[in-house]
C-alpha cells in the first residue's frame, strides 16, 4: 500500500502516456512489416532493394522485433499501472532493441540504404529504450512502482 508521499508526479503520467504512444507506433511498424501490408510496401517505393532485404530478414530477427515492441508496450502499460515488472519488461525490450540495432548496423545489407532519417530513428529507438529502463528504475526507487 502506498501513501500520498509515493504518488507519482504529473511528469510520470506524461512520460507514461508518451511512452505508450511511442511503443504503439512500434507495434504498428512490427505488424505492418510482419504482414507485409500495403502501407509497409509503400514506404519502400523508391527503394525496392531495401524492401526485398527487409522482407527476407531471418525469422529470428522478426522474433526479436516482436519481443522489442511487445515487451516495450507491456512495460509501459505496467508502468502506468505502477507495477515494478515494468522495469523488467523494458529491460527485455531494450535488449531486443540493441540486438536489432547491432544487426542493422553491422550484419545486414540495409545499412547501405540508410540516410539521415534512418540513422536518427535507429539511434532514437535505442536512446528512448534506455531512458525508459532508467526512468522506471528511478520510479521504483521513489516508491512509485510496487
Amino acid at each position: 500500500m502506498t501513501d500520498s508521499t509515493n504518488k507519482p508526479n504529473v511528469l510520470f503520467w506524461i512520460v507514461g502516456v508518451i511512452a505508450i504512444i511511442w511503443n504503439a507506433m512500434g507495434v504498428n511498424a512490427y505488424v505492418q512489416q510482419a504482414y507485409d501490408t500495403e502501407g509497409h510496401q509503400a514506404q519502400f517505393v523508391d527503394k525496392p532493394e531495401l524492401l526485398e532485404l527487409t522482407n527476407n530478414m531471418p525469422s529470428w530477427y522478426t522474433a526479436i522485433f516482436a519481443i522489442a515492441v511487445f515487451a516495450g508496450i507491456l512495460g509501459c502499460i505496467f508502468m502506468l499501472l505502477r507495477k515494478k515488472v515494468a522495469n523488467f519488461l523494458l529491460k527485455i525490450s531494450l535488449a531486443a532493441v540493441l540486438i536489432q540495432t547491432i544487426n542493422n548496423l553491422f550484419f545486414t545489407g540495409v545499412r547501405e540504404f540508410y540516410g539521415t532519417f534512418e540513422y536518427s530513428m535507429l539511434i532514437s529507438i535505442a536512446v528512448i529504450a534506455i531512458f525508459l529502463v532508467v526512468y522506471t528504475k528511478k520510479a521504483t526507487e521513489k516508491g512509485w512502482l510496487s
